[in-house]
């Protein structure tokens, strides 16, 4: 199936750093992510191709990330924020400590989040995606989107503001 490896080929990243978001550990995501493409091309035959594929195969990302949430219990932190493009000054060395530092606040707090308000704050802020992509993705209205994003970044917020303080 060509055109499934040319999906996977295009959202392997993304798919990666969404499972990465979710349970903080390198090692989870990949597994999860691949274990998901798997799950992804056993129901093939079920893809509407006039949908994207992205908020499909995040369907079945979400729940094995959830269910192994539930089932393990633990969480173990690693940084899923070194992904992000930073300016050219990355070469400084002052700016780097100080970026991996912003790092693990963000993180520690994301961490403490409920796993809807991190996915909630993760597709918006970290995937990019549009109110109307995450609806199609959780299923949910835009209305219940734009809510659910105020209060989990509002409680985000209050996280850092503890630990900034």
């Amino acid at each position: 199936m060509a055109e499934f490896e040319l999906l996977v080929k295009s959202n392997m990243k993304r798919a990666y750093y969404a499972a990465l978001g979710f349970l903080g550990s390198h090692d989870s995501a990949m597994e999860l992510s691949q274990e998901a493409f798997i799950r992804a091309y056993r129901n093939f035959k079920n893809f509407d191709n006039t949908k994207k594929f992205f908020t499909w195969y995040y369907k079945i990302l979400r729940n094995l990330c959830f269910n192994y949430i539930r089932d393990n219990k633990k969480k173990v932190s690693i940084s899923f924020l070194e992904s992000a493009d930073y300016t050219n000054d990355e070469d400084d060395p002052v700016y780097a400590i100080e970026k991996n530092e912003e790092n693990k606040t963000i993180e520690a707090a994301l961490m403490q989040l409920s796993f809807e308000e991190r996915e909630i704050i993760i597709l918006k802020e970290f995937e990019d995606c549009s109110y109307k992509e995450i609806a199609d993705t959780l299923d949910i209205p835009i209305g219940t989107v734009m809510s659910r994003l105020y209060y989990a970044r509002k409680k985000l917020g209050q996280k850092l503001g503890k630990v900034l303080s």
